[in-house]
């Protein structure tokens, strides 16, 4: 079952955290629930990608990307995405989604989201790789492009991180290796 009752809570109290500005963080609290659990008595691995998700649409909605996307026909699609897990989240404990829009380049956003201990620590970060599709015009939208629609005038990316620079060669090997049929 789909994380429903989060993603309508993260709605719900989106304008308390303001609009999303490139370069913030979103921040999300969450406890880990008996159904978010795995037979290890800790978050099951398919719960960070889709509490990443709502921690992606909360960006989504408080920048108003998802009113834009509606209004063109666009659509965000996530490319893909890698996780690292470094510490367990156990059953009732508390945590926090920080997701950001590190870079982007051509038509290609790179994001991150980090879940994070009540310490302080981080219990696992999942880079993404994702573009927003333009559907009647068949091609995936300029993020210059996206930024200036938005009205962040004078938003620019900023260099490549050497752990982007791994994610995004990672990512691109993987994707040819898909295509390839292997």
């Amino acid at each position: 079952m789909y994380v429903w009752a989060r993603l309508a809570r993260m709605a719900a109290t989106k304008a308390r955290r303001g609009p999303y500005r490139f370069g913030d963080e979103g921040r999300l609290s969450f406890r880990c629930l008996p159904t978010d659990i795995d037979f290890n008595m800790h978050l099951n691995n398919a719960r960070y990608m889709m509490l990443a998700d709502v921690g992606r649409i909360d960006i989504f909605m408080r920048s108003g990307l998802i009113e834009l996307a509606r209004k063109r026909g666009w659509a965000p699609m996530l490319g893909g995405l890698q996780t690292v897990f470094v510490r367990e989240i156990r059953l009732w404990k508390s945590f926090e989604v920080v997701s950001s829009i590190e870079t982007w380049n051509g038509s290609e956003v790179i994001g991150k989201h980090r879940f994070v201990l009540d310490n302080g620590e981080t219990a696992a970060l999942i880079m993404t790789s994702a573009g927003v599709y333009d559907r009647s015009n068949r091609r995936f939208v300029q993020i210059d492009e996206l930024v200036r629609e938005l009205g962040y005038q004078g938003a620019a990316p900023r260099d490549v991180s050497e752990e982007e620079r791994i994610f995004i060669a990672s990512h691109k090997g993987l994707r040819t290796l898909a295509k390839s049929g292997e």
